[in-house]
């Protein structure tokens, strides 16, 4: 498969020759999908948590005495019914995570750059340096290109100015070759690959 590589001006500057084995394959929604949910499992915090019985402060001495107060039974003042007392079956703090193996991980990564291949939603651009860090400047190139959501994956590390001018722009997101993930992918209209990413994105899955 080969792509044109253009400037952040539109204009084409080469060609790509993108590797079938990951730009090129058929994506399928249920991996797309197992990946996903392992991807948002995993960035779960588990911090939620609520004070069982065990976990109230205060004395475990019987509220009042059994009989002859006109009220109702009642044991120690922390438990589940009383006002303050325990929480049943509330969260606790655990790991959300769930286990995925590494070549399936691989497969939906590659489903996604397919996919957006197979859209369309691909460009290749020569660099993303930018010589100067400017918001407006930068948002004015992007109207050009017609890009109104998108991810930009640079290689190892991104251009500083590109990373302060991109920063403040609705739904345009950078990120480098290591961090290239399916969810977001998905979420950008858009996939812009820089010429150097694109050989990293191949190092690394192939």
């Amino acid at each position: 498969m080969q792509l044109d590589i253009i400037n952040f001006d539109g204009k084409a500057v080469g060609k790509a020759d993108l590797a079938d084995s990951i730009f090129g394959i058929e994506p399928r929604a249920d991996i797309l999908h197992r990946v996903v949910t392992w991807q948002r499992a995993k960035s779960r915090a588990g911090t939620h948590a609520v004070k069982t019985v065990s976990d109230v402060e205060g004395s475990s001495k019987k509220a009042f005495k059994q009989k002859k107060t006109g009220n109702a039974r009642q044991g120690e003042k922390k438990n589940v019914h009383m006002r303050g007392g325990g929480v049943v079956h509330g969260p606790v703090v655990r790991d959300h995570a769930i286990d995925l193996p590494k070549k399936i991980r691989s497969l939906g990564l590659k489903m996604a750059l397919s996919s957006k291949a197979k859209d369309g939603s691909l460009i290749i651009i020569d660099s993303e340096k930018l010589p100067a860090a400017k918001t407006a400047a930068f948002a004015k190139q992007l109207n050009k290109l017609g890009l109104t959501s998108a991810l930009f994956v640079g290689a190892a590390q991104l251009d500083d100015n590109f990373k302060k001018s991109a920063a403040n722009i609705a739904n345009i997101d950078a990120l480098p070759t290591i961090g290239l993930n399916v969810l977001d992918i998905l979420k950008h209209e858009k996939l812009v690959l820089t010429a150097d990413a694109v050989k990293a994105v191949e190092a690394r899955l192939a």
